[in-house]
């Protein structure tokens, strides 16, 4: 089941939740819709299930129309972050739930709907727990049966309004390998929302970045963290080093680095910004070439999988974040307050105000 969302716009009181967003999820794939509170994620989200209808624009299943249909008759499951699962019911009860509500014609025999909360709580590990209530499960297992019981009606597109946010880090980082595993084992078009950067580049086929109700890029998890469409996107990915610096004779100038321009033509003195990942910056005790920046070390995070770096230019007293492999820590043996000479690899230059 594929969804093309067409020139979605939605407005709250005068507030623009959504400016005419564009995206296409192709069928069977697990997309992620991206981006800090406020950008529109799970606006969008309820639009796509019928719980909410846009202002204007088209949302399509398989090419035919949706837009004005209700949440029951566009068959989607949708699975909150608080599990929204009734105290009263057991497990069992929770996820048969959808089953035993559906209009007589339609609703299984009970050996069917038996048979059926028996294999979803299988699929979902916990048909050992089928007799117990919410209160006496944990938030991981609550989320798990929140899960099955939006599988139990076969929907034919999964929803996911922020399923992990509720749950500590590591609870999390299990589930979101759990969720990618069963999304490979069901193939059901599912469309979840997350702020948490690492989830969605762990857990995503494609990713929509969203921002102040636009969509800023949408691409595998590759493209959008290897070649981010703009600065905004480049800073919400991940952590990264800006340098500030000018145009100089077709070039940007960062300190005594020159760096090509993606396009010519920007005048000179027009005020650039580049972008590097800390774990593309080179650290080096003596100078090797003119390419290079001073600065002193102010900080070593030496535990962990890599070492961390927090240094300052001596030219502008910026700050500038490493990451060095512990094999090259150990190597520089480096300690606070020494003189280090760094190189920024793979730069991306954007203007002040926007990309060139």
């Amino acid at each position: 089941m594929s969804i093309q969302i067409q020139n979605i716009t939605k407005r709250f009181n005068g507030f623009q939740a959504l400016s005419n967003v564009d995206i296409t999820v192709p069928s069977g794939e697990l997309v992620a819709l991206l981006g800090p509170s406020g950008s529109g994620k799970t606006t969008l989200l309820r639009i796509i299930a019928g719980l909410d209808f846009a202002d204007q624009g088209s949302i399509l299943f398989n090419g035919e129309e949706a837009t004005h249909r209700s949440a029951k008759e566009r068959q989607v499951g949708f699975v909150f972050q608080h599990y929204a699962l009734f105290r009263h019911m057991n497990v069992f009860d929770n996820v048969a739930f959808g089953l035993q509500v559906k209009p007589r014609r339609a609703r299984p025999s009970k050996a069917e709907i038996r048979d059926k909360v028996h294999e979803l709580l299988q699929l979902v590990q916990l048909e050992q727990l089928a007799r117990r209530y919410p209160a006496q499960l944990s938030g991981g297992q609550r989320q798990r049966v929140a899960l099955a019981r939006a599988l139990a009606v076969e929907p034919q597109v999964l929803l996911l309004d922020e399923p992990f946010g509720a749950l500590d880090a590591k609870v999390r980082q299990e589930l979101r390998r759990w969720l990618r595993k069963l999304h490979d084992e069901i193939h059901v078009t599912s469309v979840f929302v997350t702020h948490d950067q690492e989830e969605a580049l762990e857990v995503a086929d494609r990713i929509v970045v969203m921002n102040e109700g636009r969509v800023e890029q949408t691409g595998t998890p590759e493209e959008v963290y290897d070649k981010p469409a703009n600065p905004f996107v480049f800073n919400f990915l991940g952590n990264v080093n800006l340098f500030h610096g000018r145009v100089h004779e077709g070039a940007a100038r960062i300190a005594d680095i020159g760096i090509d321009l993606p396009r010519q033509g920007e005048a000179d003195g027009t005020a650039v910004v580049a972008y590097v990942r800390p774990y593309d910056i080179e650290i080096n005790r003596t100078r090797q070439g003119a390419d290079e920046i001073e600065a002193s070390v102010l900080h070593i995070q030496g535990a962990g999988s890599v070492a961390r770096f927090k240094l300052e230019r001596l030219d502008t007293r910026e700050i500038i974040e490493a990451e060095l492999t512990r094999e090259r820590y150990r190597e520089l043996g480096l300690r606070t307050g020494e003189k280090v000479f760094v190189k920024p690899r793979n730069v991306r230059v954007f203007t002040a105000d926007y990309q060139i």
